[in-house]
């Protein structure tokens, strides 16, 4: 039976959130045929999705008032009861239950229902291995259904049942690649792997954030995993720092023969070759290695950032400090001692203090 051309486009209304035009225009089809059991349960769906919960459950109590076995209304009321406080008003869970209930038993092959009512069981830690069992029969009666995929993965996370939960997400994704909650949770998997580094952990974030630019949980991990990234290069600086002490004999022991001050200045310059290998290999060649999205990111997080910009301060002033040490032909150690000193104390404090912006 082909829809109204107005509820056709009540549903296109819907899914570009104009839920106040849609309703409109409901309440226009209502107007001609209060009869239309889909414009109320159109009219209760577009009241759901804009929050008006009272009034959907008034307008899908006419449909089922006129139909009482409709399976799109008993679905539909289920979902609308299940904005209500569940720890304030049990009686509307209860009677949520009791709507699937009633559908399943007109249709008992219907797999939506089977993975609603397996979403609303999940909720009662008593009762989720039957949730559990709903969803894996919502996917048997429909193997390409989105929602009893999404029925299952949550079910089965709620017990934990791991196996089945990471299979599931697959198969969400594979029916729907841009899914923005399934791509978060497979992203994160994958990048709390052990031993996952932190350009792995953002090439996998900037990949999932490509197929669902509006994710703002990807997007705020890929600040985290760029962040650690930049963290990096602080060390690198703090190498070159120890470099510089070290050849110019910074801090002799006792009993031992300094070096004699100035250093010559062939030893001061061969001193930047392993300095420039550090940042070739430890900074630049890694930077180019990183995915586009990557890169991008980098920029637009010390834009963005403050503590991006504070890493990248600190990792210039130790470099400063390097410099200045194994530069200048120092003829005595004081100035270069307090120098290595202000390039490797603060930025180590910032390491350990600012480590938890990672996790």
């Amino acid at each position: 039976m082909s829809l109204h051309p107005a509820l056709e486009q009540a549903d296109v209304l819907i899914e570009l959130k104009r839920y106040d035009e849609a309703a409109a225009l409901l309440g226009r089809r209502l107007a001609e045929d209060p009869e239309d059991i889909r414009a109320w349960v159109t009219l209760g769906r577009c009241q759901v999705a804009a929050g008006r919960v009272e009034q959907a459950l008034e307008s899908l109590g006419e449909a089922l008032q006129r139909a009482p076995e409709d399976i799109g209304a008993l679905c539909m009321q289920a979902q609308a009861l299940r904005r209500a406080d569940h720890l304030e008003q049990p009686e509307r869970w209860r009677k949520a239950e009791a709507s699937l209930r009633q559908a399943l038993r007109v249709d008992p092959h219907n797999s939506f229902a089977h993975a609603l009512l397996a979403e609303f069981l999940m909720y009662y830690p008593t009762r989720r291995l039957e949730a559990l069992d709903l969803a894996k029969e919502a996917v048997r009666l429909d193997p390409e259904s989105v929602d009893a995929y999404q029925a299952l993965w949550r079910t089965a996370g709620a017990i934990p049942e791991t196996e089945t939960y990471k299979w599931a997400l697959r198969q969400v994704l594979r029916l729907e690649p841009t899914n923005n909650q399934a791509l978060y949770l497979v992203s994160m998997q994958e990048a709390h792997k052990p031993g996952t580094t932190a350009a792995q952990a953002a090439a996998v974030y900037a990949d999932a954030l490509a197929a669902a630019p509006d994710n703002t949980g990807l997007r705020h991990d890929l600040d985290r995993a760029t962040y650690r990234l930049l963290r990096g290069i602080r060390w690198l600086a703090l190498i070159c720092v120890a470099a510089a002490g070290a050849m110019v004999d910074l801090f002799p022991q006792d009993g031992e023969v300094a070096r004699d001050l100035p250093v010559p200045l062939g030893n001061r310059l061969w001193v930047l070759v392993p300095m420039t290998a550090v940042w070739g290999f430890g900074a630049w060649r890694r930077y180019r290695r990183l995915r586009t999205g990557v890169q991008l990111n980098v920029w637009s997080l010390v834009r963005r950032g403050r503590w991006a910009r504070v890493v990248l301060a600190q990792a210039a002033w130790a470099m400063l400090c390097a410099l200045l040490i194994s530069q200048v032909p120092w003829t005595e150690r004081t100035v270069p001692q307090t120098l290595f000193w202000a390039g490797l104390a603060p930025t180590l404090a910032t390491v350990w203090f600012d480590r938890k912006k990672t996790r």
